[in-house]
């Protein structure tokens, strides 16, 4: 009577204990009121976790409205009810996979288009729904408002609607983000804070069709607490552990020949399954790139100066 989905995407992050992970994309350097966090969170947790006074906090804090949501994942399924049904979707090639998962599973037309905005502009349709990865997963590539303007353009002219992926922007070292009113943003937390098991992101743009299909007490009392500390924090924690994280990103794109404007790499290794084991011998966990289209590459992460010794040593070990 029920039957599955025949599309599934991979992520990152260890499934098994005891290796480094370098899989996940996350600041390695934890908020420091984690232990106050955790507290309250147990101490709000006999309630219902209302947040629409923080969400208030928050839209001040970031500078205009927004829809707090369970990360960028439940702000994909709730774009999903109020826009992709029936759509025609366009998807660039080699990004996230739970953009063309969220589609197929809400019944749209997916297209899919380099990932470059000027040929992806050229697939725009009336009233289409565009996905765009800033800075792109897995690659780390960043493309400025300017680079982005075909699409821009072609978004405005169609009356389509633009979903701008910016999970990744806490790590470029400098942002930008474009306006309109055609444009919905979404942003997480998970990755800048290295909290991928507290779901809280937010989307801008639609904020009230957002909030009417939003499931409630979705992000928990956990959530809550989190927002209450990063709100109180006013991302200090962000200025404080970006800088560290830019310059072993530098070390590495030295160290290994890569390029990135993220807090990540992707780098060509040809046999990725051999290497991805010849890594976990060596108590490393890198990503395979396979899921997104690159079968020859790896991806990995920015982790601390003493961990990125380990990394840059194994990758030496096997010949890259």
């Amino acid at each position: 009577m029920l039957e599955p989905v025949k599309f599934s995407a991979y992520h990152g992050g260890a499934r098994e204990e005891g290796l480094l992970d370098f899989s996940a994309s996350l600041n390695p350097y934890p908020p420091e009121w984690l232990d106050e966090m955790f507290k309250r969170a147990r101490e709000i947790s006999n309630r219902y976790p209302y947040y629409e006074r923080l969400e208030e906090e928050l839209t001040e804090l970031v500078g205009e409205p927004l829809t707090i949501t369970a990360g960028i994942t439940e702000a994909l399924y709730l774009l999903g009810i109020l826009a992709l049904r029936g759509r025609r979707v366009v998807i660039p090639r080699h990004t996230y996979g739970e953009y063309e998962r969220t589609a197929r599973i809400f019944g749209a037309r997916v297209v899919k288009g380099p990932n470059e905005p000027e040929k992806l502009a050229e697939l725009v349709e009336r009233n289409s729904v565009v996905f765009f990865c800033n800075p792109n997963n897995p690659n780390g590539k960043f493309y400025h408002v300017r680079e982005l303007k075909p699409v821009l353009d072609a978004v405005e002219e169609k009356e389509a609607l633009l979903v701008l992926d910016e999970a990744f922007i806490d790590f470029v070292q400098k942002p930008e983000s474009p306006e309109g009113e055609n444009i919905v943003k979404l942003r997480t937390f998970t990755k800048s804070y290295g909290l991928p098991g507290i779901r809280v992101g937010y989307v801008t743009g639609f904020e009230k069709a957002f909030r009417s299909v939003r499931m409630p007490w979705g992000i928990g009392s956990t959530g809550v607490a989190f927002l209450e500390s990063l709100i109180k924090d006013g991302f200090e924690h962000l200025r404080r552990t970006m800088p560290l994280i830019w310059r072993e990103k530098e070390r590495i794109e030295k160290a290994l020949g890569v390029k990135s404007d993220a807090n990540f790499f992707i780098k060509r290794v040809g046999n990725v399954e051999g290497f991805v084991e010849a890594m976990k011998k060596r108590g490393i966990l890198v990503r395979s790139c396979v899921s997104f289209g690159l079968p020859e590459h790896v991806r990995f992460s920015v982790r601390k100066p003493e961990e990125n010794d380990k990394l840059i040593r194994a990758f030496r070990e096997l010949g890259f």
